[in-house]
């Protein structure tokens, strides 16, 4: 289900993107992508629906949080189950321990949809931008089921790229959204306490 590929240091600020699954032979596949070290060292591969793997994810974040003292930002690809499970990942962040993307339009604006939502606009420009990133291994990549599914990844005769027939594409499309996460998003800005400041008092 998990599988660690170092430990994970203090201050690490990590974008974490997840394509679901609605069962049958397609995997939930969730990445955690460290901005401050470039690289993969933890990802979540489960068969199942996407309910069934949001509890587990969001213990994920939770240690994630504990472990480097920086929330994670999370993103689901809103299909297959995956709006639903953002819904209950914000549910059960009562802590606060981690922060919930939600959709940009077009115009790059926030919306009030929870995840990530892929469509005729931003399929083309994650995959385009991943692409060039994973050919000049701007990430390091660890895991063997990243790197497989990468390499029956295809554009298709309709010029689509997409998994070749009888294959997979789950891990593609969450590193693809992970590093569009990883442009776009920062770490919380920690506010330090600061000393009040004194008011003057004139006596007459």
């Amino acid at each position: 289900m998990f599988r660690l590929y170092r430990d994970i240091a203090p201050n690490e600020f990590f974008v974490v993107f997840g394509d679901c699954a609605q069962g049958g032979t397609d995997k939930n596949f969730v990445v955690f992508m460290s901005k401050t070290r470039a690289d993969i060292p933890l990802v979540l591969s489960m068969n199942g629906v996407a309910a069934e793997m949001t509890p587990h994810l969001q213990q994920a974040l939770v240690w994630l949080r504990k472990q480097t003292g920086v929330k994670p930002i999370v993103a689901l690809e809103r299909s297959m189950g995956g709006a639903s499970a953002m819904h209950d990942l914000m549910t059960a962040n009562s802590a606060g321990d981690y922060t919930i993307y939600f959709a940009k339009d077009q115009a790059g604006q926030i919306t009030d949809k929870l995840g990530w939502d892929t469509n005729v606009f931003t399929r083309p420009k994650m995959l385009g931008e991943w692409l060039t990133a994973y050919n000049s291994k701007m990430v390091t990549i660890y895991d063997e089921e990243i790197q497989a599914q990468h390499q029956t990844f295809i554009v298709s005769k309709l010029g689509k790229p997409e998994a070749a027939p009888n294959t997979h594409d789950d891990a593609v499309m969450a590193c693809a959204g992970a590093w569009q996460l990883l442009q776009s998003e920062n770490p919380p800005i920690r506010h330090h306490n600061r000393p009040k400041p004194t008011r003057l008092r004139f006596h007459v």
